[in-house]
């Protein structure tokens, strides 16, 4: 291949098309990494102290490791089920391309790596209703601050293993997986932070011949 064909496929994973007619609705599809920390942190230490409040502090770390756990099912299920969802034409077509088909068009593309606050927020706000009127306020704080922490290392494991080439065993285990779902099958290996899940349901992108990649800029 000559270099010119792989400057452009380069460009083209890392390319940011508009999604929307509207600016204001597509500069809210964009968002830097660090955005999902400055939210979610101060809430999961928000969560975490109402739970010790009325909790112990074994009992609190219990529950969020629990909320952990939900976590990493939520994420393989929304990842399989909506994400990969793909309507072949009409409104469902559109509404998959903008919720993830954009993102195997252009991986590379820096701002939509994580998930944008005009949908990570209400989601969530949704999610923690949903586990207060099961769990009630004592045993859901703790149980939302898990599930948060998890969406987090998600969402940051999601951006690293896209921009970055790991160097530790667990890091290229994930990365390899990943880049496996993107330029190999992506009815596999839907599992980012969490990937014994594939393992589980029969989804696994281990084994066959190496995953086609495109090489980040940087290393880590």
């Amino acid at each position: 291949m000559s270099d010119s064909s792989s400057t452009s496929r380069t460009d083209v994973l890392r390319a940011s098309p508009p999604m929307f007619d509207s600016r204001v609705l597509d500069a809210l599809s964009r968002v830097h990494p660090l955005v999902p920390i400055l939210i979610f942190v101060p809430a999961i230490v928000a969560l975490m102290a109402w739970s010790v409040s009325q909790l112990s502090v074994l009992v609190a770390v219990a529950l969020a490791v629990a909320g952990y756990a939900l976590w990493t099912l939520f994420e393989y299920w929304l990842h399989r089920i909506v994400f990969h969802f793909e309507p072949e034409e009409g409104l469902g077509a559109r509404m998959h391309w903008i919720i993830h088909g954009v993102h195997h068009d252009h991986p590379n593309d820096p701002l939509r790596l994580v998930m944008p606050p005009a949908v990570s927020v209400p989601l969530g706000a949704l999610v923690f209703g949903v586990l207060y009127l099961v769990f009630g306020g004592r045993y859901s704080p703790a149980l939302g601050a898990g599930f948060f922490a998890g969406y987090l290392a998600y969402d940051m494991t999601h951006y690293y293993l896209h921009h970055f080439r790991p160097r530790g065993r667990l890091g290229r285990m994930l990365r390899e997986r990943h880049m496996r779902h993107h330029f190999q099958d992506e009815t596999r290996g839907f599992g980012i932070s969490a990937p014994y899940w594939d393992d589980i349901f029969g989804t696994s992108s281990r084994g066959g011949q190496g995953a086609a990649d495109e090489r980040p800029q940087r290393s880590g």
